[in-house]
C-alpha cells in the first residue's frame, strides 16, 4: 500500500513536502516526546502510593514498551506488559502491571471520547459523499454505546474477568493458579476513583494533554507542508483520523502503508489534496523511528 500510495501520488510531490518540513522536525520530535512523557505521568499517579514509580523509569519504560508495539506485529499485546516488567527493579510486577492497567483504562476512554469529537466536527462542518457520512454516523453511534457500556461496567464492578476466566481455561493452568492476584488487580482496577479520587482529574488531564499534543504535532507539520496556516479543525480531524487508524491497524508495524492511504483521504476530503495527508503520516513516522531507536536503546540498556 505504500509503495503504491509513493507511485501515485508522486515521489516528486512527496519528497518536496518532507523537505518543506525542515527546521519544524526538531521541533515534531520533541512534541512526540512529550506526548510519551504525559502518558508516563499518568502512569506514575495511577500507581498505589506503597509501590511509587519514579517518572524517570516510567517515561523510558513508556519509550520501549511503544517501540516493542510498532515494530512487531503483536503491538499492545507485548508492549504494555514490557512496561510494566522493565520497571520491576522499582516496583513489584503485579502493582505495576495493576497501575498500568488502570492508565490504559484512561487513555482508551480519552481515546473514544477524541474519536467520537473529532467524528462529529467532520459531520457538521463538511460536506461528506453519502456512504462516508452515513459510516461516521454509525461509529458515533458505536463508540458512545460503548463508552456507555464501559461505564455501567466501572459503576457495577461485576467480577467479569474473574468469575469467567475459570470456565474458560483448563484447571490447573498457569491461569487458574494466579486467579486470586487477578480478583486483586480487578477490585483495585473498580475502586480506584473512589479510592484515589485525588489522582483522577490529573490523569484524565494528562490524557487530554497527550491528544491535544497531537493536535499541536498535526497543525505544524501541515503548516510547514502546506506553506499555509491550516484551520485547527483541520489538524483535529486529522489528529482523530490518525487516532483511528493507529487502534485499528496497531498490529502492522508503524501502520506502514495504511497510515499514508488513511491520512490522504482525509485530507483529500478536507480539500487539502491527498498528498499532504500521505506526507504528513511520512513525517509521523519519522518522528516514530526517532522514540523507537530509544526505546530499543532501552532495551539494550536491560535494567
Amino acid at each position: 500500500m505504500l509503495a503504491a500510495f509513493v507511485w501515485t501520488t508522486g515521489p516528486a510531490k512527496l519528497w518536496e513536502g518532507i523537505r518543506n518540513v525542515g527546521w519544524m522536525f526538531p521541533v515534531i520530535i520533541g512534541l512526540g516526546g512529550l506526548r510519551f512523557f504525559v502518558r508516563a505521568w499518568a502512569w506514575t499517579l495511577c500507581a498505589e502510593p506503597a509501590h511509587p514509580l519514579g517518572l524517570a523509569p516510567a517515561f523510558t519504560a513508556v519509550l520501549a514498551g511503544d517501540a516493542i508495539g510498532n515494530v512487531t506485529p503483536l503491538g499492545p499485546i507485548v508492549g504494555e506488559p514490557a512496561k510494566a516488567a522493565l520497571v520491576r527493579g522499582a516496583v513489584p510486577l503485579q502493582p505495576a502491571l495493576t497501575a498500568l492497567a488502570i492508565e490504559n483504562i484512561f487513555y482508551t476512554l480519552s481515546t473514544a471520547a477524541m474519536i467520537v469529537a473529532g467524528t462529529i466536527a467532520l459531520l457538521f462542518a463538511f460536506d461528506l459523499p453519502a456512504a462516508l457520512r452515513e459510516f461516521s454516523e454509525v461509529t458515533v453511534v458505536v463508540i458512545l454505546l460503548a463508552l456507555a457500556a464501559c461505564l455501567v461496567i466501572l459503576w457495577g464492578r461485576p467480577a467479569i474477568i474473574s468469575r469467567w476466566l475459570p470456565l474458560l481455561t483448563p484447571s490447573g493452568s498457569r491461569l487458574h493458579t494466579r486467579l486470586g492476584r487477578i480478583q486483586v488487580l480487578e477490585d483495585q482496577v473498580y475502586t480506584f476513583a473512589s479510592r484515589r479520587r485525588a489522582v483522577v482529574l490529573p490523569v484524565i488531564l494528562l490524557e487530554v494533554s497527550f491528544h491535544a499534543l497531537g493536535v499541536v504535532e498535526t497543525y505544524l507539520a501541515l503548516w510547514m507542508i502546506l506553506g499555509q496556516h491550516p484551520l485547527v479543525i483541520h489538524s483535529f480531524i486529522l489528529e482523530t483520523a490518525n487516532r483511528v487508524i493507529t487502534v485499528a491497524f496497531k498490529f502492522i508495524p508503524f501502520q506502514l502503508g495504511v497510515g499514508e492511504v488513511g491520512s490522504g483521504a482525509v485530507t483529500a476530503v478536507l480539500g487539502l489534496g491527498a498528498t499532504a495527508g500521505g506526507t504528513l503520516s511520512i513525517v509521523r513516522k519519522a518522528r516514530m523511528g526517532v522514540w523507537a531507536l530509544a526505546g530499543g536503546l532501552r532495551l539494550l540498556r536491560g535494567k
